[in-house]
C-alpha cells in the first residue's frame, strides 16, 4: 500500500543516497548468532544513507531467529524497541489472497467466478473476477489516486473512510482499461475484494482473518481497528508528506508526527491493522511457504503468472507498468526475483516482509523517517525495501533480491 504523492515511485521499493544525522544508534537483540554483527552494520549503513529514524529487523533461517533488533528512536530519548508495534498496511493483501485461496480450495469459490454474484452494480462486475481482483487487473482506478481524495484525506488525515465512499471517488473516473487486459495497482481492487470474501465467509472480514488466517499463523500481536490507534508500545512515525498540501513554500521546514493517522482507507473494512516484527516474521514464513494453502492455491497465489503482462497507458501511469522480475504481482503478494514480499508505505511508516523459499529465508524489516528522508515536495522512499535487499544480498548472495531503480528526489 502506498500513498499520495509517494504513489507508484513507491510501490517497487527505492533507494536514496540522502544523508543527514541519525540519532545515536541503540539495538535490542534476541540472538547473539554470528551474523548479527553484520546485519546490524548493514542496518546502520542504509539508516545513516537514508535518514532513518528508527528500524526494527527479524532474519529467520528455517527455525532459527538469526537476529531481532531494533535501531534508533521512537521519540525523542525512547529507544525503539522489538515489542513496538506499527501499521502494516499492504501486507492485509497477503491475509486476503490466503484467504481467497482458502475458499478455492473449500470448493466455495473459483478464481474465475464474476463479481456480479456479490456486487452487480459494480462496472463490468460480469466481467470482473475475483482473480483480477488479486492480482490488480480489473481495470478499475484506484481512489488512492484522485487528487479530490487525496485533498479530502490531507486535509483530515484523522478521519474513516467507509466502503461506499472510497469506491464514490474510484468511480469518478473511468474504468481504465478492459478487465484482464492490462495491470494497474489499485487499492479499490481489494476494497472490493474483501467486501466479497466477507460475503462468501458470512462474517465481518475481520472476524475471519483472525479465525481463518492470523490465528492459524499464530499472529498473536496483529490487530485490526476502525481508527488511528495503535496498542502500546508503539512505533512512532513522523512525515512530511501533507507539506504541497498544506501549500508550504519549497525550503520551508515541516515535519509532524504520523502515527495515528487513520489508516483504514488502505486495507478493505475490516483489515486496517497494527503488527509487530515478530508476527511480520511469522507472516513472511507462513505466506512465503503456503503454510495453509494446498500446493495448487499457494502455485495459483505466489507464481510469476504475470511476468511480461502489461504496459504502460496514458491514463494510468506510473500505476500501470510490465510485470518484470524485480516487480510482479501475484494474489495479494510481489514477487521481486525469488522472494516472495509485501512492501508497504504509509504515513511515516515503511515496512516489508520477504521469504526466499529455496533457502528458508526469512526478512522483515519496519523503519520510520527523520526529515532528511522528505524531498521538497514532501516525497520520500520505500527504505524498509532498501534494508530488506541489501540484508538479502548478504543473507542469501546466489539469490539476491533484484536492485531496483533509484528513488528521485524532487528539484525544487
Amino acid at each position: 500500500m502506498v500513498h499520495g504523492r509517494a504513489a507508484m515511485a513507491a510501490v517497487v521499493a527505492m533507494c536514496t543516497t540522502v544523508t543527514s544525522a541519525v540519532p545515536a544508534v541503540q539495538s535490542t537483540s534476541l540472538s547473539p548468532a554470528p551474523q548479527a554483527e553484520e546485519i546490524a552494520a548493514i542496518v546502520r549503513e542504509v539508516m545513516t544513507a537514508n535518514s532513518l529514524r528508527a528500524v526494527i529487523v527479524q532474519v529467520t533461517k528455517g527455525r532459527e531467529v538469526v537476529t531481532s533488533q531494533a535501531f534508533g528512536e521512537s521519540l525523542t530519548g525512547v529507544p525503539a524497541t522489538t515489542d513496538m508495534r506499527f501499521r502494516n498496511g499492504a501486507i492485509a493483501f497477503a491475509y486476503l489472497g490466503t484467504l481467497l485461496m482458502l475458499f478455492v480450495d473449500e470448493g466455495k469459490v473459483g478464481l474465475d467466478d464474476t463479481i456480479d454474484r456479490w456486487e452487480p452494480t459494480l462496472p463490468e462486475a460480469d466481467k470482473v473476477t475475483l482473480k483480477m481482483l488479486a492480482n490488480q487487473t480489473t481495470g478499475y482506478p484506484d481512489f488512492e489516486t484522485s487528487p479530490a481524495w487525496n485533498a479530502a484525506f490531507y486535509a483530515d488525515p484523522f478521519q474513516s473512510w467507509s466502503y461506499v465512499d472510497r469506491l464514490e471517488y474510484a468511480f469518478q473516473r473511468p474504468m481504465q482499461f478492459p478487465p484482464g487486459t492490462n495491470w494497474s495497482y489499485a487499492h479499490t481492487n481489494f476494497m472490493i475484494l474483501g467486501r466479497i470474501l466477507a460475503k462468501i465467509g458470512g462474517k465481518p472480514l475481520d472476524a475471519l482473518l483472525q479465525e481463518k488466517v492470523l490465528g492459524p499463523m499464530g499472529l498473536r500481536q496483529t490487530t485490526a481497528a476502525t481508527t488511528g490507534a495503535i496498542p502500546d508500545p508503539v512505533l512512532h512515525a513522523f512525515s512530511s508528506e501533507r507539506r504541497a498540501a498544506l501549500n508550504l513554500e519549497p525550503n520551508a521546514s515541516f515535519y509532524e508526527e504520523s502515527t495515528f493517522w487513520n489508516a483504514d482507507w488502505g486495507t478493505p473494512v475490516g483489515a486496517n491493522q497494527t503488527t509487530t516484527i515478530a508476527d511480520m516474521a511469522a507472516t513472511a514464513i507462513a505466506v512465503g511457504k503456503g503454510t495453509l494453502l494446498s500446493p495448487s492455491s499457494y502455485e495459483a497465489m505466489t507464481a510469476p503468472n504475470l511476468l511480461g503482462f502489461g504496459q504502460k497507458q496514458d491514463n494510468c501511469v506510473p500505476s500501470c507498468f510490465t510485470q518484470q522480475i524485480a516487480y510482479n504481482y501475484g494474489l495479494g503478494v510481489v514477487r521481486s526475483g525469488d522472494w516472495i514480499l509485501q512492501n508497504p508505505l504509509l504515513g511515516g511508516y515503511s515496512a516489508t516482509e520477504a521469504y526466499l523459499s529455496s533457502e528458508d529465508i526469512g526478512i522483515s524489516v519496519a523503519v520510520t523517517y527523520l526529515p532528511g528522508a522528505f524531498d521538497c515536495q514532501g516525497n520520500y522512499p520505500n527504505s524498509s525495501d532498501t534494508v530488506f535487499r541489501a540484508i538479502g544480498n548478504y543473507v542469501a548472495p546466489d539469490h539476491a533480491p533484484p536492485t531496483v531503480p533509484p528513488f528521485t528526489r524532487a528539484n525544487c
